[in-house]
């Protein structure tokens, strides 16, 4: 290029600004053609990735590309798609067929070949001007091509140099061709966001899954009762199986007052704290287990994925259950215990015998309505064997003379359902954990349409180049 045109090419918004202080070197020549600047590109057969891009960058910069091949590979699969590229955005082209054979008919066939491959990639035959340069065409004065060969390359040239009206429309021209040619590009990028929704929503399933199905082994273990440790429902059964408690209860002696106290005064105490405490921690212990499970399941199935390989091995908490997991559900199940405690008082209320804060107080028929969840007798008899089964045919039959069985099944019920929602939402912020690394895959879809119709806007601008014939109507959606 000229010396005077370093700004023009290379300043800010100028159409080689983003190759600056890259690989690009400005060489000045007097001698150039006004408003011309000649490029030379690396080779797109190179291996070397790093040519291909910035071939293809030049290409989005260019008013008028030149292709220079030879007569032995011109049918190279890369240069095509680089040409393809050209294509896409209507840039004008001289193919130059170097080393072409001396033989007239071997030359014709040549260049037949060449433009069946031209209709194959539907670049416009109009649109393309054919330089063959014949073997051994050297001026020795230069050792280069003779100007003769170069002839229709040089004229080319000196036209858009001589004709400012013509290197606008040409300009103008590829300008547009540049911008319909965007359109394949962000359709390209609009199934790429689409793939990678697919991709995110395959991730969450595998995280969802995971975690439902230790939810409900969790559930299955817990409906069972069978956590619960022995010792704690030795406790318990020993309060609720006292000849005291059953003898208070049987005969109805909560109706008179004075009785009542003197019975409370006999009644054993209540092991609340120590089986509350024994049931909390084998609660989070258990849930913990499957949560950790889950996790590690989750982890595993995204470590086989290229895509988050590297996230899951450069953080290993996300192989377990988070180090917050125990004191998050600690807190739900302490107020899980108080509702049931607020429970019982609305239920039980008008009993004298938990307004008094006996021992079969309110705390104490908490913790018991609490047993009674993990471990109801749902049918079961005095002759089941089995420290839970025992445990929990005596307290649901000591909690029936509190309520009464409709009411303790209602409460039973109201437990269950406040419990499990705590679990779930425990287990639900432990998945949340995947959850959030990767991007929402609606936000990606609603993207990936607002791209689709920015293509669909580009398309329908495309000019018509000469030569070529317009393009099809779309059909409406």
């Amino acid at each position: 290029a000229r010396p005077d045109a370093r700004s023009s090419l290379l300043a800010e918004g100028a159409p080689l600004a983003t190759l600056a202080g890259e690989r690009l070197a400005f060489v000045a020549s007097p001698a150039a053609p006004e408003g011309v600047a000649l490029v030379d590109s690396p080779d797109v057969d190179s291996i070397e990735h790093a040519n291909r891009e910035l071939t293809d960058r030049l290409a989005e910069a260019a008013d008028l590309g030149i292709f220079v091949t030879t007569a032995t590979r011109y049918a190279d699969r890369v240069p095509w798609d680089v040409l393809g590229r050209a294509r896409d955005r209507g840039l004008p082209l001289l193919v130059v067929v170097n080393r072409m054979p001396e033989d007239a008919d071997d030359r014709a066939a040549i260049i037949e070949d060449i433009r069946r491959l031209l209709a194959d990639a539907r670049i416009p035959l109009d649109g393309v001007e054919l330089v063959p340069i014949q073997e051994g065409a050297l001026d020795p004065a230069i050792d280069g091509l003779g100007a003769a060969s170069v002839a229709p390359i040089r004229a080319a040239i000196d036209a858009l140099g001589a004709d400012r009206e013509a290197r606008r429309a040409l300009a103008a021209r590829a300008l547009a061709g540049s911008l319909a040619g965007l359109a394949p590009l962000v359709g390209r990028v609009a199934d790429d966001i689409e793939h990678e929704a697919i991709e995110t929503d395959a991730l969450r399933r595998a995280a969802s899954h995971a975690f439902h199905a230790e939810l409900v082994a969790l559930r299955a273990e817990l409906s069972g009762g069978t956590f619960l440790r022995a010792e704690a429902l030795r406790q318990w059964q020993a309060f609720v199986g006292a000849d005291e408690i059953t003898r208070l209860f049987s005969t109805g002696i909560g109706r008179i007052r004075g009785t009542i106290a003197a019975a409370i005064r006999g009644t054993p105490r209540a092991p609340v704290a120590e089986v509350r405490e024994d049931t909390l921690a084998d609660l989070v212990a258990l849930s913990r287990s499957h949560a950790a499970e889950a996790s590690r399941r989750t982890a595993t199935a995204w470590n086989e994925e290229a895509s988050m390989r590297r996230v899951v091995s450069d953080e290993p908490s996300l192989w377990s259950a988070s180090d917050a997991f125990d004191a998050t559900l600690r807190r739900r199940l302490e107020s899980w215990i108080a509702g049931i405690a607020d429970d019982v008082q609305r239920t039980g209320g008008q009993k004298r015998f938990l307004a008094r804060g006996a021992a079969v107080g309110v705390n104490a028929a908490g913790i018991g309505v609490m047993v009674a969840t993990f471990a109801h007798t749902g049918g079961l008899t005095g002759a089941e064997v089995g420290i839970a089964a025992a445990t929990g045919f005596l307290n649901q039959k000591l909690l029936e003379a509190l309520f009464g069985e409709a009411a303790l099944v209602e409460m039973i019920g109201r437990a269950r359902a406040r419990l499990d929602a705590a679990i779930t939402e425990t287990f639900a912020l432990e998945e949340a954990r995947f959850g959030a690394l990767v991007p929402d895959s609606g936000a990606l879809r609603l993207l990936a349409e607002r791209f689709r119709a920015t293509a669909a806007e580009l398309a329908d601008a495309h000019p018509v180049h000469p030569g070529q014939p317009p393009a099809p109507p779309r059909d409406e959606p």
